[in-house]
């Protein structure tokens, strides 16, 4: 069927988490419906990935400036190295580069976003992540958490985050851990983890620790994995020397709506998200929805709710 005929309400019945048409093959489906995420090979091409790795280079060395975009340093080592690849952790919100934003533009992407979210497609959430050599005091590693816990509209069932590794990522540089099959859980409460040293700006994770069996997601350069916004998942510590890359975007079917976070486990996190862009935009007034409505771009299709 042609994107078209794709229908973006979940059909009853066997599949509920992907949707009718000829790109993911019946075993594909089912692995996602039972696991909540699916890992392509050799996704994005080489050429692609060495393009976003320069661009990265030229926003740490600011011959590129994005506006609205959050990057995220490792103040320690600021004297030591200045702006540069050796302590820029994190370029979120890199909508406005247009070079970066390519990612979630590429056909190859898209063509699997459209399983998850129908035709109508928006993105929602861009990072490129630097994971830096780390310490004893784990600054970068990132506790196991839902992604839904930061997005203020629904249904979960069409959102996918697609996360594309720039280079080799294994469980010696801090590759993705997942829980398999917590996706079907609700959204539990998040807060900052107790432990000393491990508090990054919005790096949240769940109160009480998911018992269920980890499986870390050892992938090559340019390999994919779409996954769903309620699958429990984090990244552990570098341990080499080097530097592990990788870049992502969630896309959400524009057909979703906003909700109203108040008396939810998302109330705290909205407060604080108001906080920081207060601080940031000198702002009088602002809500979750507005700040997402102000990240959220339309790549494919028609632009309905979000």
């Amino acid at each position: 069927p042609t994107s078209a005929q794709v229908s973006v309400v979940p059909q009853p019945g066997r599949f509920r988490y992907t949707l009718d048409n000829d790109v993911l093959t019946m075993e594909q489906r089912q692995f996602y419906e039972d696991n909540g995420y699916l890992l392509i090979k050799k996704l994005v091409s080489d050429e692609d990935i060495e393009r976003f790795r320069k661009e990265f280079v030229r926003i740490c060395k600011k011959e590129a400036k994005i506006p609205g975009a959050m990057i995220m340093k490792n103040e320690a080592l600021r004297s030591q190295y200045g702006q540069s690849e050796e302590v820029v952790n994190k370029v979120q919100d890199f909508q406005e580069d247009k070079e970066l934003f390519r990612y979630c533009t590429l056909p190859e992407v898209l063509k699997y976003v459209e399983c998850f979210t129908g035709p109508n497609i928006m993105a929602m959430h861009t990072m490129l992540i630097n994971k830096l050599p780390d310490s004893d005091k784990q600054t970068f590693l990132h506790p196991m958490h839902q992604d839904l816990h930061y997005f203020p509209f629904r249904p979960a069932d069409l959102i996918v985050c697609s996360w594309t590794a720039m280079e080799r990522a294994d469980q010696d540089n801090g590759c993705l851990v997942v829980q398999p099959g917590t996706h079907r859980s609700p959204l539990k409460p998040h807060d900052y983890p107790k432990w000393e040293g491990k508090t990054n700006k919005l790096f949240h994770g769940l109160l009480e620790e998911d018992k269920s069996p980890k499986v870390h997601l050892v992938m090559e350069k340019g390999d994919t994995v779409f996954f769903h916004p309620l699958l429990i998942h984090g990244s552990g510590i570098n341990k080499t020397p080097g530097f592990r890359k990788s870049i992502s975007c969630h896309f959400a079917s524009s057909e979703c709506y906003y909700i109203d976070v108040k008396n939810t486990t998302q109330e705290h996190l909205e407060k604080e998200l108001v906080e920081i862009v207060h601080k940031r935009y000198n702002t009088t007034s602002v809500e979750l929805r507005d700040i997402w409505s102000f990240r959220a771009r339309l790549v494919q299709g028609e632009r309905i709710n979000l």
